[in-house]
């Protein structure tokens, strides 16, 4: 492994911040709604998100927004994993990419939830969130790519379907593999001595970040569900092309 002395090449992080933060303003729902003549935000919700996109167009046209956004999370992880996986942070055994990949996802995220494109009106960054997750566990190891998309599949969906609360669904799925990776980083770091190190610290508050930002654009959707007026989503109803009543 070779050392990343970070006094000398900050400015690594400032071109990611800024290149991720604008990827995370580049919205397909708007794109997608566009071809169909209509303006996301003006629609449904209102909310240029997968839940919306499916309500107003079909499952069909939401599963390509979902996978179009979940890879706008998941690639700049992905590079940045490549980059950076034969660095550590000079001075101690905390690989570079283990940090590099959750750094850029908090900077899409950001940019999805508050594009300086669309007047600082974005989704909601569910499914930037959780593409961030399918992509960078699985250079853990090939085989999460499948286990995670079997968990997005049948945990998340699932869920929703059975409670039919997409938002909390949604929302418990980030959090579900954000501790998935927490404990990845915690017995690699701890197995080594590193887990007081600042930059395993620094993980951890980027994964504590992005379920932040996740919560916080869903607080209005929280305030209805405690109050008991937030509406329900059915996965059925979807399914057969019918409006659902949830946004993502």
């Amino acid at each position: 492994m070779k050392e990343f002395v970070f006094a000398q090449s900050w400015y690594y992080f400032l071109l990611m911040a800024f290149v991720c933060y604008f990827v995370g303003c580049f919205n397909f729902a708007v794109i997608i709604a566009k071809t169909k003549h209509k303006d996301v935000h003006k629609i449904g919700s209102g909310n240029p998100g997968t839940m919306n996109m499916s309500r107003e167009f079909g499952l069909k046209v939401g599963l390509v927004n979902f996978l179009l956004d979940a890879c706008k999370g998941g690639v700049p992880a992905l590079v940045s994993f490549f980059l950076f996986r034969n660095y550590v942070f000079a001075g101690t055994q905390v690989v570079v990419s283990d940090f590099t990949r959750y750094f850029c996802g908090v900077f899409v995220i950001i940019g999805h939830i508050w594009p300086v494109t669309m007047r600082f009106r974005g989704g909601k960054g569910i499914a930037s969130s959780l593409g961030l997750f399918w992509f960078s566990l699985s250079c853990e190891n090939a085989w999460n790519i499948l286990i995670v998309f079997a968990l997005l599949l049948f945990v998340v969906v699932g869920y929703i379907a059975l409670t039919e609360w997409g938002s909390m669904g949604s929302l418990l799925g980030v959090t579900g593999f954000s501790v998935w990776q927490g404990l990845i980083f915690y017995f690699r770091y701890d197995g080594c001595g590193m887990l007081s190190s600042g930059w395993t610290i620094a993980l951890f508050a980027l994964l504590l970040a992005l379920n932040a930002l996740t919560w916080f654009a869903h607080r209005k959707n929280l305030v209805r569900l405690f109050s008991g007026e937030e509406h329900r989503t059915s996965v059925k109803k979807l399914s057969k092309g019918k409006r659902g009543t949830q946004n993502m």
